[in-house]
Parts: C-alpha cells; structure tokens; sequence
C-alpha cells in the first residue's frame, strides 16, 4: 500500500491536506483532512437575540462575511415574518455582488493562475504576467470598496440590520461605484479570454450532481427560495436537511454532504450549468461561445466559470446602482411577531449556503447552518480519487501532487483564511 500524503494544502482559504491510498495501481482510500477545529457558532447563537445571532454568524468567516450576513438576514426575517424594504433588497444584492467579485478575483488570479501557467505562486509569476497579477488585484480592490460602502466596513461590516439597513450609501457613492464598474467591464472580459484560453486536463472527469439556487423571475443571480439540482428536480430551501444530508466523517473538523447517496457540487460551475441560459448581455455572449459538455464533468471549469460571474457582477452594478437611487430611503420594518422557524439561502461565492434558525420568545432556541465547502468535500475526494488513478496509470508520478492540488483548489475550499506550504511523503 502506497500512501501519499500532502500535509498543508497551498492557496486555499485555511488549513487542509490530502491523503490518497493506492494498492496495485488503484485508489483504496481518500481523505481531504480538515485540521482546524470547530468553532461551535450554531451552539453560541442559542439563547441570543435575532441581533445578537446577525452580528455573530458572520465571523464564521473573513471572506464570505455578508454572505453569511445575507443568510442570516433571510433566514432571520422569514422567521419573524418581517417584509424587508425593496430599497434594502437590491442594496443587499449589491452587497452580494461586491462579495463574490472579491472572492473570485483572489481565487482565479492568484490561488488557481499559477497551477496553470507553471508557477509555485502568483508572486513567482508577476514577472512574465504583471498585468494578469494587476488586473486581479483590481478587481479586488474594487470589490473591496462596493462592500465597504454597503456594509461601512470592508470586513464583517455591521451596517445590513434586520428590517432594512443602518445607513444607505449616498448617491455619490453609489455613484463612483458605478463608474467604476462600467470602467473594468473590459479587464473582465480579458480575464474571460486568458482563462478560456488554458488547457484543461481531463484526467479527473466524470460527471456529478449540481445544485443551485433558482433566482426568482427566470433570471441569473445568488438569491432565491428554491433549489434546481441537475436530475431535474427543485425543492424548497427550506427542504435543506433533505438535500444536504449532513454527516460527520472521522478524518475531518467538516461534515460532509450527499443528496440521495450521492456527492455533489455547489459553486459557480453549478450555476452556469444550471441556470447560464439566462444570462444576457456581453455575459451572455462569453456563456454561450464557451460552455460545452465538459463542464459537467471536469471541476477544472470553475474557476472559467467564476472568470464569468465577474463579468455578471460589472455587468449588473449599474443597473442595480439605477434601481437603487430612484427609492427614498425606507424606515427599518419592525418583526410582527417573536416566534417563528424558517430557512434563509443565499449563493456565497463557493455555493449554495443555509441558514436555518427557530425562534422562540424572541430568542434562538435552534441555528443550524451548511456551508458550500461541507456540501462540496465528497465530490473532491471522489474527483481526487479519479485524478490520482488515471495520473499513476499513465505513468504521470512526477505530477502527481500537483494535479491532486489543483483538483482541490478548483473548488477554492473555504477552510479558513490562511496559506500553506506543501509537503508530499510517499511510504
């Protein structure tokens, strides 16, 4: 039995590794190991205040904070039978929208980039590529101030409050926004070019089961009331326990997910593979020239895909920055009742997020909470297993580790926000 063994996973968000068995050439065993313990938020919130949960939750967190904000408010405002103001709606979509650009220029520019164009990281590849290094960056940095301005902070901002918002952005600000998005729609879409460009190994493919969020009105977004899952199906969020599935493994902090037996995956190749049509526009455009059947089965895609959702976000700011400035600024909606349970979802940059909270007396008596990365940790064990077999029966040793890595960061686990180096034993 040979055992490989990749301690700390580099450029993913937290502390991870990889062990893979293999016996006569075939894979008896894979473990993606979750070393960080839990933080017990679910157990914390119980005997809290809805207000108390809000501020709570999103340090879960450092880089899907107002995703985690997002579903708390749905989950939390369902519950109470609170009717959030429009104006705070498309405010806190906005919000959404700056996160997942944040989250997805960091992933593709510089954790994933470097697999493909041959570097250890982006760093070591600013020399020959400084303008794709660049071009990443300020596309953070951009959304890095859109969620600023709707959240009064770059990081865990407290402005998003249950009933509406504790201060709107100013027309100037929302303003500036706006230009700017108009004005990186271009570096978007080279982004789209050089990642549509790069080859894509088949050595892990085989298709699985997507889930996603189904926006309401026949249109692409990251929030919605039903689930799509790609046998056909749409459930209720509320009908989250069903599919998820949650367990909880020896080898790992994290539980693990399955829906009817089966791993499956959440994130933006999901999306597209479920819901892409609906994107209009130059989104639309880049959509329909590049999706092909290959994405339902390789997970290298993802980081295409979330190369695209970029371009939907710049595309979209404007027009939601337009909704927004027409509305005066309503007064905070006030919860008609004290008891209530519901389930409030969002689409977080890695996937589909839960957040389920029963409420009695005006306080949580029960919070449950699934996370993109627990749903999608089987379907990269099974995709890990898939890409070590095929790689050692065509004699590829040499770039074992390496494609196992990149099998992983496709997902961009979200562990924690940390960095590791990467130690490989064979025995």
């Amino acid at each position: 039995m040979k055992t490989i063994t990749i301690d700390s996973l580099a450029r993913v968000e937290g502390h991870g590794g990889i062990t893979v068995e293999v016996e006569d050439g075939r894979v008896r065993g894979v473990r993606v190991n979750i070393h960080e313990g839990p933080r017990l938020i679910e157990a914390l919130v119980v005997g809290k205040t809805p207000e108390e949960d809000l501020n709570i939750v999103p340090r879960i967190c450092a880089i899907c904070t107002l995703s985690h904000k997002y579903a708390a408010l749905r989950g939390l405002e369902k519950a109470l039978g609170i009717e959030a103001p429009w104006k705070a709606k498309l405010t806190r979509d906005l919000m959404l929208l700056g996160e997942i650009m944040e989250s997805h220029s960091l992933h593709i520019f510089l954790l994933s980039l470097p697999d493909f164009l041959g570097y250890p990281s982006a760093i070591a590849m600013s020399d020959r590529y400084a303008e794709e290094v660049k071009r990443g960056l300020e596309l953070k940095q951009f959304a890095h101030r859109v969620m600023e301005i709707t959240s009064a902070r770059m990081i865990h901002g407290e402005n998003p409050i249950i009933g509406g918002f504790g201060r709107y952005p100013t027309d100037a600000e929302l303003s500036g926004i706006k230009e700017s998005a108009q004005e990186l729609v271009g570096e978007a879409e080279r982004g789209i070019e050089l990642l549509a460009s790069l080859d894509y190994p088949s050595f892990m493919e085989e298709e699985t089961v997507f889930m996603a969020l189904n926006p309401p009105d026949d249109h692409y977004g990251f929030v919605g009331d039903g689930v799509l899952i790609s046998t056909g199906e749409e459930r209720s969020v509320e009908e989250y326990r069903e599919l998820t599935q949650e367990r909880v493994v020896p080898h790992s902090f994290a539980k693990r997910s399955r829906y009817n037996g089966r791993s499956f995956t959440v994130g933006a190749l999901g999306r597209m593979i479920l819901v892409g049509e609906r994107l209009t526009g130059r989104t639309g455009e880049y959509f329909k020239k590049l999706y092909n059947q290959r994405w339902k089965k390789n997970p290298l895609f993802n980081n295409l895909a979330q190369a695209i959702e970029i371009l939907y976000c710049l595309e979209n700011i404007p027009e939601l920055v337009d909704e927004i400035v027409k509305l005066e600024d309503p007064p905070i909606a006030n919860p008609p009742r004290t008891d209530g349970e519901a389930t409030g979802a969002v689409e977080a940059p890695r996937g589909t997020l839960y957040h389920h909270y029963k409420i009695e007396d005006g306080l949580i008596s029960e919070a449950d909470i699934v996370t993109p990365t627990a749903q999608n940790l089987d379907d990269i064990e099974k995709y890990i297993g898939i890409a070590a077999e095929k790689l050692i029966s065509q004699g590829e040793g040499s770039n074992l580790e390496l494609g196992l890595e990149m099998v992983a960061r496709a997902y961009d686990p979200c562990i924690s926000c940390s960095a590791h180096l990467v130690k490989v034993e064979r025995r």
